[in-house]
């Protein structure tokens, strides 16, 4: 039996904006974990999107984000200052790893067609 590598889970982004805090501070570094099962369930559970169904990607994403900048926690309220493009950015990122497993996208050589993959950036990102 070979041995297999570890199945990566958490990822690593740069929102193309940043999201600015009370302080005025912007946080652009963060990290996010793939998504599971209890996530998808407390997202239907959680009162605020039972409410308004449309808060489910803010709840989702304050589950999956581990961290960002120097942010103690992250919070759907708090999600609710990002830019849109930051937020379009973060839902495309969020889809991107929990469907594909990675950050990454096989292309292929235009000279010597030779396949390989390449790390996933966003429109925006730096």
């Amino acid at each position: 039996m070979g041995s297999e590598s570890p199945i990566r889970t958490e990822f690593n982004f740069i929102l193309p904006r940043g999201l600015v805090d009370a302080q005025g501070t912007v946080h652009r570094q963060g990290v996010m974990r793939l998504a599971t099962a209890r996530d998808e369930i407390m997202v239907q559970k959680d009162s605020l999107v039972q409410r308004d169904p449309a808060y489910g990607v803010l709840v989702m994403l304050s589950r999956v984000i581990t961290g960002l900048g120097s942010l103690s926690s992250v919070t759907p309220e708090l999600l609710e200052d990002l830019f849109t493009r930051d937020l379009a950015y973060l839902r495309e990122f969020y889809n991107r790893i929990n469907q594909q497993g990675n950050a990454y996208i096989p292309v292929e050589c235009p000279q010597c067609s030779n396949p390989f993959s390449v790390e996933l950036s966003l429109s925006g990102e730096s």
